[in-house]
């Protein structure tokens, strides 16, 4: 059974006018592509969950973001989910800055994307997050190296240091 959380209908209440049909739409979207979705708030923007997360949006002053979580894993031929990469990196989500409901992708590859995500979480399927490379010790200058060798205690302080 579907879930609504009243912050959200605030949240989306104190957005500016332009955001407001675009939260609405994404958040409709999402009820109906998965009826069991619970609705909450996640750093301080409203959240999806079903299983696991889903999809979480935003307003800001001048545009809206939308973004699923697991993005790479979905299959999107037409390039939407590459927006927030095509406009410069400059948004936040994988949606892009949206300004209108023309910057949403259609209902129907909305749904669609919807449902995927909604698979990959009853299937328990995660995203395979790349290990970092190991980091590279620093080198030292010469001079440093050798006025820390006559300080214990400044040496000691300094090997705490991250790199």
């Amino acid at each position: 059974m579907a879930s609504f959380d009243k912050r959200i209908d605030e949240y989306i209440a104190k957005s500016q006018p332009f955001a407001q049909p675009l939260l609405i739409k994404m958040r409709e979207l999402v009820h109906k592509a998965c009826p069991d979705v619970t609705e909450t708030i996640k750093w301080g923007m409203p959240s999806f969950d079903y299983k696991g997360p889903l999809f979480g949006m935003a307003a800001f002053k001048q545009h809206c973001a939308g973004g699923f979580w697991k993005h790479k894993l979905i299959n999107d031929p037409k390039g939407f989910l590459d927006a927030g990469k095509n406009n410069g990196g400059q948004a936040m989500g994988n949606l892009g800055c949206m300004k209108t409901l023309k910057d949403l992708p259609p209902d129907k590859a909305m749904l669609d994307f919807l449902k995927q995500a909604v698979k990959l979480n009853d299937e328990g399927i995660k995203v395979v997050k790349k290990k970092p490379a190991p980091k590279k010790e620093l080198p030292v200058p010469k001079d440093l190296a050798a006025l820390l060798n006559k300080n214990k205690k400044a040496k000691m302080i300094f090997d705490e240091f991250a790199p």
